[in-house]
């Protein structure tokens, strides 16, 4: 049992963990190696570097900072989290519980370009299982993606419908091992996707070669899970795109903290890491009330 869990291992997300794990908080950090600093060759406009610094250095920097100070830090995927008791962040490869969360994991988009998927949004086209799954009780439906995220939301589907497919969409699986034998459970359809068609609801997916598949419902689950997904099915407040928090850092559900691009900010070093000590202070004094 952690008394903190930060998902996001870049600036915000470090960020907080020091002040957490000095406050002798039991902090777990999970992320992957995803952070767009790893394509900043140099960074010359952060307090205290006389000269110019990689992202990649600075976040290697940071985790090893972290590191000595006495937190842990998987290499993991967060595929999900739940509030029962406590929270509960699911990854690919198990689950951590802990009093207190934090999402730090930048704001990440899918890169989801097909004809009419903006048309059929909320006309079947979701992105949320946790939320419309149960509206496809019996139905034919799909899910758009080719990495764990893909296999776990077509999980959740299970309860409504044994009639799932996922669409890789011309990409190659990139399902982990962990994960690989649930891959047997589903239909794979790996053609790359031309349009979504349909009359006021969304009635077939159209392949590039010109076949059709007929169905009811796509779930959007592209690439990696984004913070907006989290948001969706955890009831997660947002506005424009990102998430909603007040000047603590807090969400709308007690305990639930976030920081740096997720909140929509003015995206640079400063004012993530700036957010993360916000937020870290403030989790500091939750956990605490807690315990």
């Amino acid at each position: 049992m952690n008394d903190v869990i930060i998902i996001g291992k870049g600036p915000a997300g470090i960020s907080a963990a020091l002040y957490t794990i000095r406050a002798n908080l039991k902090t777990l950090i999970i992320g992957l190696n995803d952070s767009t600093l790893h394509k900043a060759d140099m960074i010359e406009n952060y307090y205290g570097f006389p000269q110019p610094i990689s992202g990649r250095q600075l976040l290697e920097n940071g985790e090893k900072q972290a590191l000595r100070l006495g937190g842990k830090i998987l290499n993991e995927e967060v595929i999900g989290i739940e509030k029962e008791d406590v929270f509960v962040v699911k990854t690919v490869k198990g689950s951590y519980r802990a009093l207190s969360v934090l999402i730090a994991a930048g704001q990440k988009t899918a890169d989801v370009k097909i004809k009419n998927l903006n048309k059929f949004e909320g006309k079947g086209i979701s992105y949320c299982t946790t939320c419309d799954g149960f509206f496809y009780r019996g139905r034919k439906v799909g899910v758009l993606g080719y990495k764990d995220f893909a296999l776990h939301e077509a999980i959740e589907l299970i309860p409504f419908t044994n009639n799932i497919t996922i669409f890789t969409n011309g990409r190659s699986p990139e399902f982990s091992a962990d994960s690989s034998e649930l891959a047997g459970k589903f239909e794979l359809n790996e053609k790359p996707i031309s349009a979504f068609e349909g009359g006021d609801f969304l009635e077939r997916v159209v392949f590039q070669d010109g076949s059709v598949y007929p169905l009811d419902g796509v779930f959007i689950a592209y690439g990696s899970a984004s913070t907006i997904n989290f948001a969706l099915k955890m009831g997660i407040l947002t506005k424009n795109r990102a998430i909603a928090v007040n000047e603590n850092q807090e969400t709308n559900i007690e305990g639930l903290f976030a920081a740096g691009d997720c909140t929509g900010v003015f995206k640079q070093i400063s004012v993530a890491v700036g957010q993360g000590a916000i937020a870290g202070r403030r989790m500091i004094e939750y956990v605490r009330s807690k315990k």
